[in-house]
């Protein structure tokens, strides 16, 4: 959790959730109301997304009492303390969770490394040809700008980004993505279609790139070699 970033999102919250707790609905009949419960269920999606625990009566308690000029319950040392004991208990979990991921990878590509048709590179990226192309055009350079459709899973099959669901292919310099895409990408010739098996530190090692993908996670990435764009 990135205390910079949550401990003043969560400040903002308690002045912005109002109604949390609350038995009645809040009425949501003008433009003013209506953008206050965007604000707020904006800021609720991210803390669900960085798994803070929060009490909304409490938070309710916080807005009322700040709205209406009331002596605060809890002194600023005290809230001090308490934000600092959220911010390690969201780094235990989260570091649990790196463990457990890494653990997982590991486990699954030892496991894959076996099966026909996987062939595991010396810096442990593993792919299967799906499809071949042409073997007699030319592999990409580091340099390339390349046009592929890709299609990327966590180990367990859950989707992240893909560009077949976007109908869409995508296109980039073919050193500007992850280690494990660089190295696979030299190897294939246009028309090639391959699924790459990439451990987490060909991937995004122990940074968290978005929530749909964990620290520390192997990702599963079926590749096509469109074209090597002129």
């Amino acid at each position: 959790m990135n205390l910079k970033k949550t401990v003043p999102a969560v400040v903002l919250g308690t002045l912005l959730l109002a109604g949390c707790g609350q038995e009645e609905k809040v009425k949501l009949e003008n433009h003013v109301d209506q953008a206050s419960y965007g604000v707020g269920l904006n800021i609720g999606r991210q803390l669900s997304q960085e798994g803070v625990d929060m009490n909304a009566d409490a938070v309710a308690a916080g807005i009322k009492d700040a709205l209406s000029g009331a002596e605060q319950q809890v002194d600023d040392e005290t809230l001090k303390a308490a934000f600092e004991k959220l911010r390690e208990e969201q780094m235990r979990k989260q570091q649990a969770l790196n463990d457990a991921a890494a653990q997982a990878g590991n486990d699954f590509l030892a496991e894959n490394a076996k099966r026909d048709g996987v062939t595991v590179t010396e810096s442990g990226l593993q792919y299967e040809v799906l499809a071949s192309g042409d073997d007699s055009q030319p592999t990409p350079l580091p340099t390339d700008t390349v046009r592929v459709h890709y299609h990327g899973t966590l180990i367990d099959g859950s989707v992240f980004d893909s560009s077949v669901e976007r109908g869409e292919p995508a296109q980039f310099p073919v050193n500007g993505v992850i280690k494990g895409w660089v190295e696979a990408l030299q190897m294939m010739h246009p028309g090639d279609k391959w699924k790459l098996f990439i451990p987490a530190e060909l991937a995004y090692g122990a940074r968290s790139p978005s929530p749909a993908i964990p620290a520390n996670s192997a990702l599963v990435f079926e590749v096509e070699l469109l074209e090597i764009v002129k």
